[in-house]
Formats: C-alpha cells, structure tokens, sequence
C-alpha cells in the first residue's frame, strides 16, 4: 500500500474526493476540513494499492492539485485491514511489481547531481579497483564496486530519455562525463605516484594478471553482463528492490574498466589503455540501451493501464 497525504483547496476538495472514491483501490479516506496552512486548504489522507498509485496521482495532477496544493506519498510497510486487502486485490498485478512514477523520478532526481561526494567516490572506487588490478585481488575489486557511485546517474539518464526530461539527461550525462575522466586522471597519476616510488613494479603485464586481462579484452560476455546489470539496474529502480545491491552488479561493467584505462595508461600499456577504453564505451552503451528498453516497455504497460483506468472512469461517470 502507498499513503497518500493531500493538501487541496477547498474548490478543488470535492473534485478529489471523486477521484479517490472512483476506484476501490483506494481506502481509508480521511477528510480535515481548513487544517492546512501554507498552503492553506483540506488535508485529505488516504491509502492507495501500490499498483494504483502513479494513476491517481495522475489524476489528482489533471485537476491541478499539484499546482495549487500539494501531494505526498509514503510506503505503507505493513496494512491490517481487510478492506486494505479487498483494494490491492481489486488492483490488477502483483505490489511487487508495480511502478510508482513519481517515486522513480524523485529517486532519479536525488542521486544525479555532480557533487563533491559523488566525485570522491568515483575517484575512491577507481583507486580500489586500480589497487585489485596491481595484486589482482577480486576481493578489493569487489569492495570497489560497493563505494561505487554511477548507478544514480545512469539510472537517472534512462529515466530521463524514457521521460524526455533534457535537464535530467543533461545532469546524469554531466555527471558521467566528469565522474568516469576524473577517476581515470587520479588513477593514473596515483599509479604513476606507485611505480615511480618503487610501491608497484616497474613493469606491469597482463600476462601475469587475470583481472587485468579479462577487462581490458572486451567480447560478447561483456556486453551480455551489461545488457544484464543494466536490465536489472532499472527493474530495482521501478520496484523498489535493493537498489544497492543492483548498484554493485552495475560497477562490475564500468569502474574495473575506467580503473585499468588510466592503470595502462601509467605503464604505457596503450593496447591495454585502448582495450579498457572500448571495454568501458561498450558497457556502458549496453547498460544504457538495456535500461532505457526496460523501462520503455514498463512505460508502455503503465500506459496501457492508464487508457483502461480513464475508459473506466468514463463508464462509471456515463
């Protein structure tokens, strides 16, 4: 279930009510007469089955509510009602499955910005891999794709070409754009820093190290991992599964590669450099092509849902 808290003007209070008590999706319907301020108006709660959410909330925006009052969602963890059990079973589809819009792009929004956080993780998780690469330990490999950040704006980028959002396209590319180069130019100047100091070997060879190897000769399993992470990437992202986790699955593709281009680029290793570099484009791509097309067809389902929900209401006004 998903609670939904209202604030609606008191000329528009009688135009939501008839949203809301359009479908038996939505419960516990609780009206407060002139208990808003700023902006002032009814408070009106209710709960709404998940699978239903991004349709009334797309109502409740037809009639302005957003404009000229405000909407608020929250996940309801745990519902005992009977009646809260007849709404989600009226709602067709599984909870688990459905796709709350809103809460997609707000997530989206939040994790895009090119921050000074966001860059000392890049750069933080570029050095691990780097330092997994020199030993050729997946341990610290793996720990790299946990401080891994490029999830957010990757995801974010999906969204806003499924959206058509140009600012949030613009944000997640810029993100990108800068995050991925500058751990590139740290990496190679710290391993630069290690091989000059004596810290690392004056020589570095694929040969003698797996990892290495393996990322910096892209083939077709590569670009099958990232169809994969990028396909699971959005689906954690819409329905609310463990985006963290999905978050590690997504830096296997990308910041091992980013790591070993500025790594080769430190030892003059420029058929490794150019090997990571394709490794890297290529991931990337991948994930890009895969999440958009997931989310394209989730777009598409949810549009469909929503001709039979307005066909529905029509009937019911008729």
């Amino acid at each position: 279930m998903v609670h939904l808290r209202i604030v609606s003007p008191p000329e528009r209070t009688g135009k939501v009510m008839e949203v809301l008590e359009a479908t038996l999706a939505v419960v516990n319907i609780i009206v407060l007469h002139d208990a808003a301020r700023r902006p002032e108006g009814d408070v009106i709660l209710c709960d709404v089955a998940r699978e239903d959410a991004s349709l009334i909330i797309s109502d409740l925006r037809a009639i302005e509510i957003d404009e000229h009052g405000s909407i608020s969602l929250q996940s309801v963890d745990l519902a005992l009602s009977k009646v809260a059990d007849h709404a989600e079973e009226h709602a067709p589809g599984a909870p688990a499955d459905a796709v709350v819009w809103e809460e997609v792009e707000q997530r989206t929004s939040e994790s895009v910005e090119l921050s000074g956080v966001f860059l000392v993780f890049m750069v933080l998780a570029a050095l691990l891999s780097a330092v997994g690469i020199l030993l050729d330990s997946a341990v610290l490999i793996v720990g790299a794709m946990v401080v891994g950040p490029e999830f957010g704006p990757i995801a974010g980028f999906c969204v806003a070409a499924v959206r058509r959002e140009k600012k949030l396209a613009l944000r997640s590319a810029l993100a990108l754009a800068v995050g991925f180069p500058l751990a590139i130019a740290v990496t190679f100047v710290a391993v630069t820093i290690f091989k000059e100091t004596g810290i690392s070997p004056a020589t570095f060879s694929e040969d003698d190290h797996e990892l290495a190897r393996i990322i910096a000769s892209p083939d077709f399993y590569a670009a099958f991992v990232a169809v994969c992470a990028g396909a699971a990437g959005v689906l954690s992202l819409s329905t609310a599964k463990s985006g963290a986790l999905i978050g590690v699955l997504i830096s296997v593709t990308t910041l091992p590669a980013a790591a070993n281009v500025g790594l080769a680029a430190a030892y003059s290793d420029w058929k490794a450099f150019r090997g990571s570099l394709t490794q890297l484009a290529l991931n990337l791509t991948c994930i890009l092509v895969a999440g958009t097309t997931v989310l394209m067809i989730q777009r598409a389902l949810y549009h469909r849902r929503r001709r039979h929900h307005r066909q529905g209401s029509a009937r019911a006004e008729g």
